[in-house]
């Protein structure tokens, strides 16, 4: 239900600093500047839906996103629902049941390895480096990592 073209487009969800999630759209192509949006989430069945508590606005004031605290992301999928109004009429819904595992909507940006060590000898000229994976919000295995060592000369 709703008129055509309201329903908002290219929702995108990232994850960073392990608990922190930031979620952003665009606007429908026939969204007016009255188009109100609201974000409602599910992290799993277990839960219960809730609605997004700090919005990002565009120049409109019109919710064009949400920034989520402590997010933890127990299953392999979340639901999202955003509908919305304008001038006290229905838009269209945007509603997904969302696949971690996939990079369709949910993208997460990584820290940096944790606790890196580098011992050196001169004698031999050699040096090793220890490190351990980085928190992340959702992936357990550490062979999912794959890591890239720069070493200039100083």
């Amino acid at each position: 239900a709703g008129m055509n073209g309201t329903a908002i487009e290219n929702f995108v969800c990232v994850i960073f600093n392990v608990s922190f999630m930031n979620c952003t759209w665009h606007v429908g192509r026939t969204a007016t500047e009255d188009t109100q949006y609201f974000l409602y989430w599910r992290p799993s069945k277990k839960e219960d839906v809730t609605e997004c508590q700090n919005y990002i606005k565009d120049n409109c004031g019109r919710h064009t996103g949400c920034r989520f605290q402590n997010v933890t992301i127990e299953n392999k999928n979340a639901y999202f629902l955003v509908n919305g109004s304008r001038s006290g009429q229905n838009i269209q819904s945007y509603g997904e049941m969302i696949p971690l595992i996939s990079d369709y909507i949910i993208v997460e940006k990584l820290t940096p390895p944790l606790n890196v060590t580098v011992s050196c000898t001169e004698a031999s000229h050699r040096c090793s480096i220890w490190w351990q994976p980085p928190r992340t919000s959702h992936v357990k295995k550490s062979s999912c990592f794959k890591y890239e060592i720069v070493i200039e000369n100083k």
